[in-house]
């Protein structure tokens, strides 16, 4: 029982500070809850709930953003990103457990040095470089539940602005989630589970809306980076250490 309690409360804790950090930074909800979920559910479900979630949190920052969405660079990042999800899904559901959780754990953790490291690393300009950006963001997206990280290279390289990014984000996200989520179903999960999950999503985001005229984007992107890497160092460990 006291188990049961912890992994709920887990859960709720990673969920509000995703959904709060995508509302201020445009992404963060898959960079920092998809570790910890995967940690207490399990690799395969962890990743579907990170995707039914994202799918959710990214609906949500829509309503207020929708006016700063670009169109014409959406579609070049949504299309191949969705084209991808069958692949990535298909790795996830027929990888063993601990060979997932330490590909999820290792994946994140090179798409974040890649995030850190972005003003050396850049995608090119044009329609080659939105492409290839999105495939990224797809793939990391079915397989481990993490698809922001191209798209924060992306915006470095380009110069993108930050409200523009943050709306046509959500809208690539809920895009490619909803593709992951109709290929891969739902996670199977305790409804006590999964409610906790939805509600601290709504209070998440709920926290995010206030905190996003309060809070320097910059500096919360930064802390989502490294709140990302400590658990998806966390995760590849464990990953590791059960093979």
């Amino acid at each position: 029982m006291l188990l049961d309690t912890i992994q709920v409360l887990l859960i709720s804790l990673g969920v509000v500070a995703g959904a709060s950090s995508q509302r201020v930074t445009g992404l963060g909800f898959a960079l920092v809850s998809a570790p910890l979920l995967v940690l207490v559910v399990g690799p395969y479900d962890g990743v579907l709930l990170a995707n039914l979630l994202s799918l959710m949190v990214s609906l949500a920052v829509l309503v207020t953003t929708w006016r700063q969405i670009d169109l014409a660079l959406a579609l070049p990042l949504a299309v191949p990103a969705v084209l991808v999800v069958p692949a990535g899904a298909y790795a996830a559901r027929h990888l063993p457990e601990p060979v997932l959780m330490t590909l999820i754990g290792g994946m994140t953790v090179g798409a974040l040095a890649v995030v850190i490291l972005g003003g050396r690393i850049r995608f090119p300009p044009g329609r080659a470089g939105a492409a290839t950006a999105g495939a990224c963001s797809g793939l990391l997206n079915s397989s481990a539940g993490v698809g922001g990280p191209p798209l924060v290279v992306y915006a470095v390289s380009t110069g993108w602005p930050h409200a523009q990014f943050v709306a046509t984000t959500q809208l690539c996200f809920a895009l490619t989630n909803a593709a992951s989520v109709l290929t891969k179903g739902l996670p199977r999960l305790p409804p006590v589970e999964l409610g906790a999950a939805i509600v601290s999503l709504a209070v998440g985001v709920v926290v995010g809306q206030l905190a996003a005229s309060r809070i320097d984007a910059a500096l919360a992107r930064r802390v989502v980076v490294w709140l990302a890497f400590a658990g998806a160092s966390v995760t590849l460990v464990k990953g590791v250490q059960h093979w």
